[in-house]
């Protein structure tokens, strides 16, 4: 059986201003996460999110039929403040994607 790990997306403000959505996968003891960046404040569907993982080696590691639930949390931007805005977080198990279905998943691209 494969390990599970966690995927996480979460909503950020750029340098510019702007915001965007990213979605990585938690490495612990790693120093470079993977992560792939979707622009604008939309949060990104199902299809989306898949693909990404897709592109990024993984798949949501859900039983057959409950490919669309991901739990979502809140924090704070500012810990010691309570009135600062929400950071909302999503997160999901994944597991590493077969070479085979890598190259499949290339293939289609």
């Amino acid at each position: 059986m494969t390990t599970t790990i966690t995927a996480q997306m979460s909503q950020r403000i750029g340098a510019n201003g702007r915001s965007y959505w990213r979605i990585y996968v938690c490495l612990m003891g790693e120093s470079h996460w993977p992560e792939h960046v979707f622009r604008g404040t939309k949060v990104p569907t199902l299809a989306q999110r898949s693909a990404a993982l897709a592109s990024l080696g993984y798949t949501v590691a859900l039983p057959q039929g409950a490919g669309g639930f991901w739990d979502w949390s809140e924090d704070s931007a500012d810990c010691d403040d309570p009135s600062s805005a929400v950071t909302l977080i999503a997160s999901v198990p994944v597991r590493p994607v077969q070479r085979k279905a890598l190259r499949d998943v290339a293939r289609v691209s």
